[in-house]
């Protein structure tokens, strides 16, 4: 099983679009294994966003990833990655098919509501910025009748 990493974005989570994003996420199959509530400081941005440090738009990018909450979560199954892509669609909301969260959620291609890990390499950096291996669920779990 495939994991990835995905951040509500201050945005999404301002305008109280968190719960249908993770139910979406739900309903097409992905399980959520680690989940939690923070308000990302200047540090943490410049490590999840490290690449872009010196690029024109950092500054705004920080501003925003730190101006409220976000919800940080990583999903597992089959080709995670590719699916929440997918759900999510493409980074631009104008450009975005109609049925993903950013057509459904975004509006603008800066104010785009989720962040979702682009490949395994990505994934297994950025699960491990937010999250240590504790607070990661391995394993099967069922709810009782």
């Amino acid at each position: 099983m495939e994991k990835t990493l995905v951040l509500i974005k201050p945005d999404a989570f301002s305008k109280h679009y968190s719960g249908d994003i993770l139910k979406r996420y739900e309903q097409e199959g992905l399980r959520i294994v680690a989940m939690k509530l923070l308000k990302m400081d200047e540090r943490l941005a410049s490590i999840h966003y490290a690449e872009h440090i010196g690029r024109p738009y950092y500054k705004d990018l920080v501003g925003f990833m730190t101006s409220g909450p976000i919800v940080a979560l990583v999903l597992e199954g089959e080709g995670a990655i590719a699916k929440v892509r997918r759900i999510n669609g493409k980074t631009n909301p104008a450009e975005a098919e109609e049925g993903t969260l950013r057509k459904q959620f975004a509006t603008a291609s800066n104010r785009n509501a989720v962040h979702a890990s682009d490949s395994p390499e990505s994934a297994n950096r950025e699960i491990h910025i937010f999250f240590n291996e504790t607070e990661i669920y391995d394993g099967t779990y069922t709810i009782p009748d």
